[in-house]
């Protein structure tokens, strides 16, 4: 709901610097199923992804790569922490041995010990195994032993909230407007989002492994629609953390409404006031409002949208008290934590 901010942002041109990430390419074709090659797939997808985006003239968008060339899994995030951008998206295609499954998953760095993603994550790092030199690129990484992918440093930690929103927002629009499968959002260590100093994903757009929904994601139309939904979620995110509320769909400020009901008594017949409040969390989970479950803090109240729940602490009138908020919640561990203002229902990041 983060709307209200009339920004000198979005004035300028080519202010808004995002990279789009082709999964594979060259001689790593990625997976192969049915005569679909997902480096192709994921391709055509990235640069139909990247024409709806320049219809924007805020953005620049950055490739790491256009063509049918191999890339090294390095250089795809030193490209964006480069540019100093402001969003690192990999697109790819998934599959297993089983041509049942179905359906889109989107991936933020983390630690998560299901036995499934695991497998993605072998399958999406394995790529280093075609370049020279990776032990020594890689300090001894191993994309195939599992302790390996456990101990992968998380360089992401402050940038996780993000990743998860834009996330939410991406698996949303392939559910909601395409009506995909949705395997949800979770997180993996995967080394091209571990090293990008921004908020990153990575798109599973689905199972070539799946005939039928291979030959959809081989179809222009069904490239189409998917770069769609991943563009539409991207100006989302930007006009919701940079933006202007203009551009801010309708549809998704209706969805979004303050389930806490603290909040609720505490605007009572004052609704147009403004206040203060700091934003610490994002999660698909529904928490319990407890000091226990937010590492002590009380006074916590939520927000939901776009099936994700956005955690705030405090509530105040006053913009040097809700920076005094901010310090604590960070001195409590919330390294990310920022100040969002709410009037007349719906709220902007302070900056």
């Amino acid at each position: 709901m983060l709307v209200l901010c009339n920004s000198v942002f979005s004035q300028k041109k080519h202010s808004f610097t995002i990279i789009l990430d082709a999964g594979h390419g060259g001689k790593d074709p990625g997976n192969t199923y049915h005569g679909y090659k997902e480096k192709e797939i994921a391709l055509k997808t990235t640069l139909k992804v990247g024409e709806y985006l320049e219809k924007d003239r805020d953005f620049k968008i950055i490739y790491t790569r256009t063509t049918d060339v191999f890339i090294d899994l390095e250089k795809r995030p030193k490209i964006a922490n480069k540019a100093n951008a402001k969003l690192f998206v990999s697109i790819h295609c998934n599959s297993v041995k089983n041509f049942g499954p179905s359906g889109t998953e989107t991936f933020v760095m983390g630690l998560s010990r299901s036995d499934m993603n695991i497998e993605v994550a072998k399958n999406e790092n394995s790529v280093i195994l075609l370049e020279k030199n990776y032990k020594e690129k890689y300090l001894g990484f191993d994309p195939k032993k599992p302790e390996s992918l456990i101990g992968l440093k998380m360089m992401q930690e402050e940038n996780l909230n993000s990743s998860i929103d834009l996330a939410t927002k991406i698996q949303g629009n392939f559910t909601k407007h395409l009506n995909r499968h949705s395997r949800g959002v979770k997180q993996q260590p995967l080394w091209v989002l571990d090293a990008a100093y921004m908020p990153s994903v990575l798109i599973e757009l689905g199972f070539l492994s799946n005939k039928e929904e291979g030959a959809f994601l081989n179809s222009d139309e069904g490239q189409e629609k998917m770069a769609k939904g991943i563009a539409e979620a991207i100006i989302r995110y930007k006009n919701e953390y940079f933006g202007d509320a203009k551009n801010y769909s309708e549809v998704s400020q209706k969805s979004e409404t303050i389930i806490s009901k603290k909040t609720k008594d505490t605007k009572g017949d004052n609704s147009n006031d403004t206040v203060y409040k700091v934003q610490i969390a994002v999660s698909p989970r529904k928490l319990s409002l407890v000091s226990s479950n937010f590492k002590g803090l009380k006074n916590i109240s939520s927000m939901q949208g776009d099936s994700i729940y956005k955690y705030m602490y405090g509530e105040t009138s006053d913009i040097s008290e809700a920076k005094k908020m901010e310090k604590e919640a960070k001195n409590k561990g919330y390294s990310d934590a920022f100040i969002v203002q709410i009037k007349d229902g719906k709220s902007s990041r302070v900056r």
